[in-house]
């Protein structure tokens, strides 16, 4: 009787690198990488340090300027027109998030609910956040002057042109906002429902769980991430909004709609208060980033609770 013997295979020996070979390995990273980074700091963070620079002067936008301290920053506090400024971009920023995601996310489990030609409505909802919204505002700035008063003329406010009420001017650029922010929403919604599968709703309903509670059972829990991207995406745009006012009503009637980066824009591009406006654009950075560090530290933590 004859025994074999496996033959084990040879095992090839690799060689450890050579010293600097992961120095050469990573090279062409940084010299990717490199050329970002310098037109990064050059375009954004150096432009930032001169705006926080010249909001320490009192800077005109042309001429002399002279070193005046925080003086820009105290006098922002005292200034009306200022806080004004702040208190409706707040207010419809609030208004126009919860109303953006409220409609965007029905609108999203409806067409979820749908099966025949999902994507082809999923195309025509998302057709409103890829147009120029200046062009679309004019188009509503037409709509709301003069056809709705001449369809609708026995109906208050929108008969009289709602553009030219100092108490209703804003919820026309709330509209118009929130129809054209709802489109990346449900797109966002879309895309989380899709994620849910779909054996949950069947083990729901065999339990006899009604609409309502697989909805706040397992779908909101589910989509909870989602919800909070929305939710912070939306707030910080409508903080931010420019377009729609300028479009509808340019800060009217008087200054009842005009926003913080209007003002801004207004006061130190054309007002000859660069420097002045620059520390309210630094105060404006601020409070949206607060804001928003706030609003997702709360919002996750709801997650959490889920």
């Amino acid at each position: 009787m004859t025994t074999t013997t496996a033959r084990v295979p040879a095992v090839p020996v690799v060689a450890p690198p050579r010293r600097g070979a992961g120095a050469r390995f990573r090279r062409p990273f940084y010299w990717m990488v490199l050329p970002a980074v310098v037109l990064f700091a050059l375009f954004h963070t150096l432009p930032v340090l001169v705006g926080v620079f010249f909001s320490l002067t009192n800077y005109a936008g042309y001429g002399a300027w002279d070193f005046v301290g925080v003086r820009n920053y105290v006098n922002l506090f005292r200034d009306d027109r200022v806080l004004g400024s702040y208190g409706f971009s707040f207010g419809f920023a609030i208004v126009a998030t919860i109303l953006t995601n409220v409609i965007s996310l029905a609108i999203a489990l409806a067409l979820n609910a749908r099966i025949v030609a999902r994507n082809t409505f999923r195309g025509i909802f998302f057709m409103p956040y890829v147009l120029a919204i200046l062009v679309v505002g004019y188009v509503f700035q037409y709509l709301f002057s003069n056809s709705l008063p001449k369809l609708l003329p026995a109906v208050p406010v929108i008969g009289e042109n709602i553009l030219s009420s100092p108490d209703w001017a804003w919820v026309a650029i709330v509209v118009l906002a929130v129809w054209q922010a709802s489109a990346f929403a449900i797109i966002i919604y879309l895309a989380g429902l899709q994620t849910i599968p779909p054996e949950l709703y069947e083990a729901a309903s065999l339990d006899g769980a009604s609409a309502w509670h697989q909805f706040t059972r397992i779908t909101f829990p589910l989509i909870s991430a989602f919800f909070t991207i929305n939710m912070v995406l939306s707030l910080k745009g409508f903080l931010q909004v420019f377009d729609h006012v300028v479009a509808l009503t340019g800060g009217g009637p008087g200054t009842s709609t005009e926003s913080i980066t209007l003002l801004i824009y207004r006061g130190g591009f054309t007002g000859g208060e660069f420097a002045y406006q620059t520390a309210n654009a630094v105060i404006f950075v601020v409070v949206i980033t607060v804001v928003s560090l706030l609003q997702l530290r709360f919002l996750q933590r709801r997650e959490a609770d889920f």
